[in-house]
Parts: structure tokens; C-alpha cells; sequence
């Protein structure tokens, strides 16, 4: 691994195998220290008392989503708040919901085919694993795709600081953690299938790419990488940076000045012969794409190829037999027990609201327990209302544990054990 590259105090590593060991799934739930646990805890209290988080049933933030904001901030509830705080006032003032669900198809798939694009497979943790090529993202394409985004593209309003083009970026962002994250937490087949799937994994290959293009787009870069560092914290595992150019330190001296030492710690530049024997430590063969010594026939552009392992899990509908370009949500269905997955934005002005697949939910397990990002049953809901009060609820990661300890006091002595969560 070119080491010289990344040398850097912030840097624990040169091997992205020790940044495994380290972080997951430390610090995730079921996996949380007694610090941890109280940092969690404490940091609850802060959001409820501030007006930032609701106790529910069920809870306005599920605990995956506010761990990620304690790991960013290294565990300190009150740096955590901030940020969260900063982010949600974000959120409101630019609308991205409505942003999401209402964003024209085509503006979209536009954003789409400029940025990381997922693949369609996960790593051996079920991690998502998103491939992005920089060589199409030249300063005249960044130009006509920025002066695009000031045209209406949804129904959302803006605090007018943001540009209307990196709100477009932010509705990928939205994909990854309204869409793909609970996709593949619910697909069980990986390492720690009880730890709900909250990062992604990105290939990023710059082969071709010279001096100029990368200080023509040094702006733009930085911009998008500050933002979504400062709203979508930890959905990031790791970065693997492929054809690296000789000047390539001279980049990484700008570069490292955009993230914070967290995840700086999370980039690995690979040298052409440890492409595919590091992509392939994490990844199974059949989902690195070929052009990184792997067998999937994957071609930066299109649409991710469906998995064989959706098989038996996924039941497609309405004649889809992958997932579509588009700001795609999961919806509760038959009373909480399946997640369909509806298309939404627009096309041609005329809203979309077109049902994809079907998935078994098993994440949560608690029925009044919200994954963010998935709209519950509404018959759930008014079930939850009438057989809870607010004085009786429990919040997510003790409800969770509660119900772990249930499982095993009623297992008989011969049965395997429940997964600890």
C-alpha cells in the first residue's frame, strides 16, 4: 500500500484491515462500551430536553442514526449536539424531505451519473459498495450540471446559502440513508446481521485524471465533502483511492484539509498491484467489478446490477426486476411485517408514486421502533397509541436489549442462543 501518500499523524494505519479491527463494529449498536452506553444515554437526554428528539412510540431518531453523530464527535454529547442540531435546522431550512420526495427524475439521475454510484452489492459485512470514476467530472460538465441547478427541480424551498446544486448532491445522500442502508440491514446473509447497516464502502478511481482537472474541480470537491461531512456524519467506512497519478501528494495536501482526522484515517490509496488483493480481503470476488480484477460486469453509469442474493427476499412488482434511477423510500406494509420499496419525485411535473419490491422486515424487531428513513404502517402507529403511554415507553437501544434478554430467559436449554444486540 503506498503509505508515503497518506503519511499523516491522524492516520492509525496504512492497513485498512486495522481500521476494521478498530471501529467495526465497535462502537455500533449492540456493540457499545459502558461509556458508550451512557454517552448514549446522556446524549438522548440533551436532545429531548433541547426539543431535538421525541421519546415517542415511536422515537423521532432511532439509535443507529444518533450514534453516528456521538462516534463523529468522539462521544462527547455535548460536540454531538451541536452537530445534530446544525443538522436539523439544515434539514428544515432547505427542505430535504420534500427535496427528496419531490425532486424531478431526470435532475436526479443527472446528479447520479456525476457522483458515487452503488453498484448493486455489499461487502462481506453487507456494507453497500459504491464505485466512483473522476475522470467525467470535468470542470465544463461541473459547470453546466451547477448552472442547471438553479432551475426548479422540486417543490422544495432553500435558506438560500446552500446551492442549489449541492442540495441536488444531498438527494443521493438521502438514497444512501433512506434507501440502501435499510435495504441492506434487512438482508441478513453477512457478518453481524444484528447490526444495523449505517456506512458505505466507496472505490474511487481516479485513473486519467491530470493536475488541471483536479484544480479546476478543487471548489466544487471541497464544498461537497465539508457538507456532507458536517450533515451526514459517519456514513462513511472507507475510501479506497484507485490510479493515483505521480503528482497525487501534492492533491492529498488539499484533500486531507477538507476532513476532519476521523476521516482522514478512513482513505487508503492503493498502488495498481494491491487493487484487487485489498478489494478482495473485504469484498467477495463476484462483486468487485471487472475492471478491478473482480467478475461483476459492472460499468460506471448504470444502474446497479440486482444481486443474486435479493433472491428468495426481494419479490419485485409492477414489471421491475432491479432498482430504478430515482428517490426510492421504504414504506411499512401488513402491519409493520413488510417494507415496499416506492419510487417517488416527478416526471414530466406529474408526481411518481410507483411500488418497486417487497421485503420481509426483521430490523427492528420491536414493532414501535422506527428505522429512519422508513415510513411506518399508519395501522401500527394507531395500535402503538392506544397500547402505549409516554410513560411507559422505552427507549430504542434499551427496548432492544430488554427484548434480548427475554428471548434467552425463554429459550430452551438446548437452543442457540439469540444474537446479541
Amino acid at each position: 500500500m503506498n503509505s508515503n501518500a497518506i503519511a499523516d499523524p491522524a492516520h492509525p494505519s496504512d492497513d485498512p484491515s486495522a481500521v476494521q479491527a478498530q471501529s467495526y463494529p465497535n462502537g455500533h449498536l449492540g456493540h457499545l462500551t459502558q461509556s458508550e452506553e451512557e454517552a448514549l444515554n446522556k446524549f438522548r437526554a440533551i436532545l429531548e430536553e433541547r426539543g431535538y428528539w421525541k421519546h415517542g412510540p415511536p422515537a423521532s431518531h432511532d439509535d443507529p442514526t444518533l450514534l453516528r453523530f456521538l462516534r463523529a464527535r468522539r462521544w462527547v454529547p455535548e460536540d454531538a449536539f451541536t452537530q445534530f442540531k446544525d443538522t436539523e435546522d439544515w434539514r428544515v431550512a432547505n427542505d430535504i424531505d420534500v427535496l427528496y420526495r419531490t425532486i424531478e427524475i431526470d435532475a436526479y439521475e443527472q446528479s447520479r451519473r456525476l457522483y458515487p454510484q452503488w453498484i448493486g452489492r455489499r461487502d462481506r459485512r453487507g456494507i453497500p459498495v459504491y464505485v466512483y470514476e473522476v475522470k467525467p467530472l470535468d470542470a465544463k460538465t461541473v459547470s453546466e450540471y451547477e448552472r442547471l441547478g438553479n432551475q426548479t427541480f422540486s417543490d422544495a424551498k432553500t435558506d438560500g446559502k446552500t446551492p442549489s446544486g449541492m442540495l441536488r448532491l444531498f438527494s443521493l445522500y438521502e438514497n444512501l440513508t433512506r434507501f440502501n442502508q435499510p435495504l441492506c440491514t434487512q438482508l441478513k446473509n453477512r457478518e453481524y446481521p444484528e447490526v444495523p447497516i449505517t456506512m458505505c464502502n466507496n472505490v474511487v478511481d481516479i485513473s486519467g485524471v491530470g493536475l488541471k482537472q483536479f484544480w479546476n474541480l478543487k471548489t466544487h470537491m471541497q464544498s461537497a465533502s465539508q457538507l456532507a461531512t458536517a450533515y451526514y456524519p459517519e456514513t462513511l467506512d472507507r475510501i479506497f483511492i484507485i490510479g493515483a497519478p505521480m503528482f497525487f501528494n501534492t492533491v492529498w495536501g488539499w484533500i486531507k484539509r477538507w476532513f476532519d482526522p476521523i476521516t482522514v484515517s478512513k482513505i487508503f490509496i492503493l498502488n495498481e498491484n494491491e487493487v484487487k488483493p485489498t478489494l478482495e480481503s473485504f469484498i467477495d470476488i463476484k462483486n468487485i467489478p471487472k475492471k478491478y480484477g473482480g467478475e461483476l460486469d459492472f460499468e460506471f453509469g448504470k444502474l446497479p446490477l440486482p444481486d443474486p442474493e435479493f433472491e428468495g427476499v426481494l419479490e419485485w412488482e409492477n414489471g421491475y426486476t432491479s432498482f430504478p434511477t430515482g428517490p426510492l423510500l421504504w414504506e411499512e406494509i401488513d402491519g409493520g411485517k413488510t417494507m415496499a420499496c416506492v419510487l417517488h419525485g416527478r416526471r414530466d411535473g406529474k408526481k411518481v408514486h410507483e411500488r418497486i419490491c417487497t421485503i420481509p422486515k426483521v430490523w427492528p424487531p420491536v414493532p414501535h421502533q422506527k428505522m429512519n428513513g422508513v415510513v411506518p404502517d399508519p395501522e401500527v402507529l394507531k395500535t402503538i397509541e392506544e397500547k402505549h403511554s409516554s410513560d411507559d415507553t422505552i427507549a430504542n437501544g434499551e427496548e432492544w436489549k430488554k427484548l434480548d434478554i427475554k428471548d434467552k430467559e425463554e429459550q430452551p436449554a438446548s437452543g442457540p442462543d439469540a444474537p446479541a444486540v
